[in-house]
């Protein structure tokens, strides 16, 4: 691997780690963004020459480190309020690797949630500038158009800002109302990692493993059974990794996959951690979907699928969260158990609301139903829709593929 591969390998691992540990030295977003970047000019330029070090991280992060103090003491001469911000980042000397809530990235996302931002932007801001999704990727997670994100974002840092909101970490007494909307976020990152909103590639596998990883620390740090549902959820879901695309990249759905590629060690532990959620008593909309995860698992095949014991806990799942999706994922289980006809009826009155019909699955899950139901054409009228929606290369294969056998 060239120096320059090497490079940009760091850059798709760590940036965001960098950036969250240089938030914290120098106490701003836009001067650690900046700085990040110039750490990686700088190293562009040195380690050709100089080789690559020994700790590469911790070298971008003193690298950047120093180039945002430069910063600040050019910005201190003309404005005195810089000056104090200055003096407080000098005095971050050999604090560059010292682990805060055990990892900085973690600690900045709580940070990022704090009571003083609508809860919204909280998400919005966390996930462009601590998890590095685009604002586009966060304008599909919110079902919004990117501009309206975008500006949530700016409002946020500003808030930020002016109010002076410390970057620090929240007291034990403090975690706790900040879980909500930090669960929320480490959930989007493996949706994101988990089914990517576009590109080339079905998942983005660094995302969800970052989204696991986050969720492991965040169980040690609180162990609430909101937290162990959502980490039983994701490795429910992420077992099935293997068995979801093709060689070739291609989507393969639940039905079709080939179960004996599952990883049963990720099934045991997110089995395990959810019968335990459950057991609490307290259960919260991450459980409840890491018990439906559960069901798909423990099915030795699609057929054997318990599809009643699925639409119950989407009941009780649309009580405690109720939203279009997760009636559009109930409506599928319906037609599974039901039979399409019955599933068809729920979806059309989902779509009639207006609320999913810019969101491609609605179509392609109506056009499905349409195509077991043998209605030629409005399958492809509802695939068609869409295909002109979807913005994932695999999946659009698979829609194109769909519409082709039914013109066939």
């Amino acid at each position: 691997m060239t120096v320059s591969e090497t490079i940009d390998a760091i850059y798709r691992s760590d940036s965001r780690r960098i950036f969250a540990t240089l938030v914290r030295l120098l106490g701003d977003f836009d001067l650690a963004e900046e700085a990040l970047q110039n750490a990686f000019v700088a190293a562009m330029q040195q380690w050709p020459r100089d080789g690559v070090p020994a700790n590469p991280r911790a070298w971008l992060i003193s690298s950047g480190r120093f180039r945002g103090i430069d910063t600040l003491r050019r910005r201190a001469k003309f404005d005195a309020s810089v000056a104090e911000l200055a003096r407080q980042a000098e005095e971050t000397e050999g604090l560059a690797e010292q682990p805060e809530v055990q990892d900085d990235r973690l600690r900045l996302i709580f940070t990022c949630c704090h009571p003083a931002l609508a809860p919204e932007a909280q998400i919005a801001l966390t996930l462009r500038e601590i998890c590095g999704l685009t604002t586009e990727e966060i304008a599909h997670a919110f079902l919004a158009a990117p501009s309206a994100i975008a500006q949530r974002i700016v409002r946020a840092k500003a808030k930020i800002r002016d109010a002076r909101i410390p970057y620090e970490v929240p007291s034990r007494s403090e975690l706790p109302a900040r879980l909500d909307a930090v669960l929320h976020v480490i959930y989007l990152v493996f949706n994101e990692g988990y089914s990517a909103s576009s590109g080339a590639t079905l998942t983005r596998k660094d995302l969800s493993a970052e989204a696991i990883r986050l969720a492991r620390l965040l169980l040690e740090l609180l162990p609430e059974p909101e937290v162990e549902g959502l980490l039983a959820l994701m490795l429910l879901h992420e077992s099935r990794r293997a068995a979801r695309s093709s060689p070739e990249g291609d989507l393969i759905l639940l039905a079709e996959q080939d179960r004996s590629l599952w990883s049963r060690e990720q099934i045991a532990e997110g089995t395990a951690l959810v019968r335990r959620a459950l057991g609490s008593r307290r259960i919260g909309p991450y459980t409840i979907q890491a018990a439906i995860a559960a069901v798909h698992a423990q099915a030795s095949g699609a057929a054997a699928t318990n599809w009643n014991e699925i639409v119950g806990y989407y009941d009780l799942l649309l009580r405690v969260e109720p939203s279009p999706v997760i009636e559009l994922n109930r409506a599928a289980a319906v037609a599974m158990r039901d039979g399409p006809q019955a599933g068809l009826e729920l979806i059309d009155g989902i779509l009639a609301r207006g609320e999913l019909e810019q969101y491609y699955l609605a179509h392609s899950a109506r056009a499905d139903l349409y195509r077991r139901l043998g209605r030629g054409a409005e399958a492809r009228r509802a695939y068609e829709r869409a295909l002109q929606l979807v913005r994932q290369e695999p999946e659009r294969r698979f829609l194109a593929r769909r519409l082709r056998e039914l013109q066939t």
